[in-house]
């Protein structure tokens, strides 16, 4: 809040003199307290003086960083995150114990003075001249305005030291601030604040904060004691935290139990019984962070942040995004479906085990509106030495809180296919697709012509695979002889502009020597799945075609509200659409094919839930996939080697504990069985719902 204010405040001193010379004593005053002897008084007095008189009238009252809370779909808390654990609690919050134990041993003339606080303030001056020493004069005005001031410097060191610096400077306008806030705020209000910015140790901002860090209680249920521990932690939290000093703790609680007994709050006999009582701590640990949620949400709600941070819609720079998360008061509402989350989380980790070499991670998508409803891995969120745990999303690119991503495999090839139906290319073209062939010549968007190449040369999966064939049976026996000549004749480009439509611009991998990521390398195996792209981008490519060409760019938060409770903009699904219906359908109809009689044909449901997919395995079998969609939901899944040197899936390593050889690694039976699993329980209840479909060459028309 900012508000201006008149110098009729200065008649709270109590005392018939003009402003200029209030001015003189609010100088002389604070002047004397910086200082360790009264030196500054008589020669520094007319700057103190005129530095006062110069400070704007203006009081800036900084928005108090608290927590924010994240939540699923369904109002599920996810996590509590925050740069600062603070709960801000209007007064009626507040125990009455908990603000008279404050002001009892910080100030306990608070209702009777103003700014300053006369008294106490020349019984300092008479201290520090008479002992060389410098003891505190300040009121808890004061102290508010200090407190203030360090939280409006944030995180940034250098001004949070400039905050703290104990200059006359420093102190007059720290007076000046403190008379503006006495003039516009209630006493209440003032202690009220106080204790809601007041730091107590231990991670935790505000009395409420501090209630449930060290008694597990809300701030309206402390005891006196309890109370009067936490008033003793404000002059020093470092000096007298019960958890690592209890004895310095016991005696500061104590003193203010004194206090609180001289001044009326409570007899003196009830002091010296609370006085003997332990400290009757109840720690409650700091529950704030990604790492706190479960079920494997630790992962999205990192990517919560991510976009949190990385999206204008949230600040035009970094550093704005950055202060209103770190201010927090922010309710965040995101698309993650618990009981989706819960049958993913389920898969991955009951067919890869977290502390195999091997890991699996799969992403489910919203057809239609981008909504990401479930992200999960085998691997644990956490930090340290162990393997078996990482920070390290493989569903995102590494600007998003994740890896380098992997290679897709025969995953890429429906999108070579669209690019081929939107060129005039109909399912009917025939390839004669042996089983080995160089790669053919072609140019790239720059115009750039890739040479023929037959080192190494494009093959099928096995000498037996070869053609002719068209396109729908191409797709279902994933025949690279017949993909590379048809994104020839539908250009190697227009198949680059389809991954663009489709929201894959860029690899997930860095471009060397840079931090940006690499551009999309545009060579004849492009479609071949060489690019090393996210199950994120995957699911939502597979999710365009299930919604007839339609794409939405992914989703996680769907509202945000403010401290204030003000609706915050969100970022924009941008759903339209990048292809003919025409074109998603014809997809869809042939990847309903790979799961019917292709090589997905044990990935589908048995129960006659519509499903269609695509398989995937790349060179040397280092990582397999299965990328798949029903009317409702997409998801994409990839297994990979995550050692420092990517080997393959076959060299007998454990997955899901079970150990592979030579022709057993692929995408059906590997990735397959995990989407499969994750899909059936994320759409269990959920009606079946159908396809629109067209007929393939050589059939009849049906729609199911």
């Amino acid at each position: 809040m900012a508000a201006k204010h008149s110098p009729g405040v200065l008649r709270r001193f109590g005392l018939g003199m003009t402003a200029v010379g209030a001015s003189v004593l609010a100088g002389t005053l604070v002047a004397g307290l910086a200082l360790p002897a009264v030196g500054a008084i008589g020669f520094g007095a007319k700057a103190v003086v005129t530095d006062f008189n110069r400070l704007p009238a203006d009081v800036t009252e900084p928005v108090l960083s608290q927590s924010s809370t994240i939540y699923d779909a369904k109002g599920g808390v996810i996590a509590k995150v925050y740069a600062r654990d603070r709960i801000v609690v209007p007064i009626s919050r507040i125990a009455p114990v908990m603000r008279q134990a404050l002001v009892d041993i910080e100030d306990n003339r608070f209702y009777q003075h103003g700014a300053v606080d006369l008294k106490g303030t020349l019984r300092a001056l008479t201290t520090n001249a008479s002992s060389g020493t410098s003891q505190g004069g300040s009121t808890l005005t004061q102290q508010l305005v200090k407190n203030m001031n360090v939280e409006l410097a944030g995180n940034d060191p250098a001004k949070v030291r400039e905050a703290q610096a104990q200059t006359v400077a420093r102190k007059v306008a720290e007076l000046k601030t403190a008379i503006r806030l006495e003039e516009t705020l209630s006493k209440d209000q003032i202690l009220t604040d106080y204790l809601n910015i007041a730091f107590f140790g231990e991670q935790a901002y505000g009395v409420e904060a501090a209630a449930e860090r060290y008694f597990s209680v809300s701030a309206d249920r402390l005891t006196v004691p309890q109370a009067a521990l936490l008033a003793g932690l404000v002059q020093s939290p470092s000096r007298y935290d019960p958890l690592i000093d209890p004895q310095a703790a016991l005696v500061r609680r104590n003193q203010v139990l004194d206090a609180m007994g001289k001044y009326g709050a409570i007899t003196p006999a009830r002091a010296a019984r609370e006085k003997a009582q332990p400290l009757g701590l109840k720690v409650s640990r700091p529950k704030e962070g990604c790492i706190t949620a479960r079920n494997g949400e630790q992962f999205f709600c990192d990517y919560v942040e991510h976009v949190f941070l990385g999206d204008p819609a949230f600040g035009s720079t970094g550093a704005e995004r950055l202060a209103l998360w770190e201010h927090g008061g922010l309710s965040i509402h995101t698309t993650l479906d618990p009981g989706a989350q819960w049958a993913l989380q389920q898969s991955v980790t009951s067919h890869v085990h977290a502390d195999e070499k091997a890991a699996t991670a799969m992403t489910m998508v919203q057809p239609g509106t981008g909504r990401i409803v479930a992200m999960g891995q085998s691997r644990p969120y956490g930090n340290g030495t162990s393997s078996a745990v990482t920070t390290l999303n493989y569903n995102v690119d590494r600007t998003m809180g994740g890896g380098g991503g992997f290679p897709t495999g025969s995953t890429v090839k429906p999108i070579t296919a669209a690019a081929a139906l939107e060129n005039g290319i109909g399912m009917d073209q025939s390839y004669n697709a042996p089983y080995q062939e160089p790669y053919p010549a072609m140019r790239d968007c720059q115009g750039n012509r890739l040479p023929e190449s037959d080192n190494p040369p494009n093959q099928n999966d096995s000498p037996s695979l070869v053609g002719p064939f068209t396109m729908p049976e191409a797709m279902a026996k994933s025949v690279n002889t017949y993909f590379v000549p048809l994104e020839k004749d539908a250009g190697l480009c227009n198949v680059v502009k389809m991954m663009a439509k489709l929201g894959i611009t860029t690899q997930a991998t860095y471009s060397p020597g840079t931090q940006t990521l690499a551009p999309i390398a545009q060579v004849q195996s492009l479609t071949l799945g060489t690019n090393s792209l996210t199950p994120l981008e995957m699911a939502d490519v597979y999710a365009t075609f299930a919604a007839r060409g339609v794409y939405c760019s992914p989703t996680a938060i769907t509202s945000v509200t403010d401290v204030d409770h003000k609706s915050l903009p969100v970022p924009s699904a941008n759903c339209h659409s990048v292809m003919q219906q025409s074109t998603a359908d014809s997809i869809t109809s042939m990847l309903k094919g790979v799961v019917e009689d292709g090589t997905g044909a044990q990935d589908g449901f048995s129960d006659g839930r519509p499903s269609a997919g695509k398989t995937g395995t790349t060179d040397s079998h280092k990582q397999v996939w299965f990328v798949g969609f029903t009317p409702q939901l997409s998801g994409a899944t990839v297994v990979s080697d995550t050692g420092a040197r990517i080997s393959s899936l076959e060299d007998g390593q454990s997955i899901g504990g079970v150990s592979y050889g030579s022709g057993q690694v692929f995408g059906s039976t590997i990735a397959g069985p995990i989407w499969h699993d994750a899909m059936g329980g994320a759409l269990s209840g959920v009606p079946f719902g159908s396809f629109h479909t067209v007929p393939l060459p050589g059939s009849s028309p049906k729609r199911n």
